[in-house]
């Protein structure tokens, strides 16, 4: 069993994420949004909720308290975020981080699947690439998932492409990215220091 922090809780991945857990594991699970509301019924055993930005210092060192893994799924100003989550971490001595960016940020999306969807071509993606840029620079034992365009199917059927390979394909199921985390959450050494891109084949 371990101790689990999702940051961003409430966004689809975050959901599917959650869901994933507590049907899947026994983890307990601390649930950080902006708007805990949202979250819909805890369950009170395995749950527990706090109302928060990743930005904010105090808060974010509150829930860094006993966490063994930090799973992370936001939007926004991710290079500040990545910042702050990191100077946290460090901090609260908890290492195994898990952080959501997007396929394309190396420019490794090949022509066959749709080159367009890189870096290069798409400068909506620098706001992932500061993130990871910042995440790699770390001393942190994390592992930064790029998935591809997600979607609501009911599957796990995914292949997992590694920093340097060219990415696989532009689908991937949220269940699929849960089940990515699932795994890497309960083995520290598997995606360690590493940037997995995920897809469905």
């Amino acid at each position: 069993m371990a101790n689990v922090l999702i940051i961003g809780a409430t966004g689809s991945v975050g959901s599917a994420t959650r869901k994933y857990f507590l049907e899947n594991t026994t983890d307990k699970l601390t649930l950080m949004a902006r708007n805990t509301r949202r979250l819909g019924k805890l369950d009170a055993n395995r749950e527990n909720a706090m109302t928060g930005d990743v930005t904010d210092k105090g808060t974010l060192l509150k829930a860094l308290k006993e966490q063994d893994t930090v799973f992370v799924a936001l939007s926004g100003n991710l290079g500040q975020m990545a910042t702050s989550l990191v100077h946290a971490m460090d901090q609260s001595a908890v290492k195994r981080l898990l952080f959501i960016t997007s396929m394309g940020i190396y420019n490794e999306i090949p022509a066959s699947v749709g080159a367009n969807g890189n870096l290069a071509s798409n400068p909506v993606l620098q706001n992932y690439r500061d993130a990871a840029n910042v995440i790699e620079a770390s001393d942190l034992n994390y592992t930064i998932i790029r998935p591809g365009w997600f979607d609501n199917g009911n599957d796990t059927n995914y292949q997992i492409t590694k920093k340097g390979e060219p990415f696989g394909g532009h689908n991937v199921s949220r269940k699929s990215i849960a089940d990515l985390v699932v795994r890497l959450a309960h083995d520290d050494k598997f995606g360690s220091r590493d940037s997995l891109g995920i897809n469905r084949p």
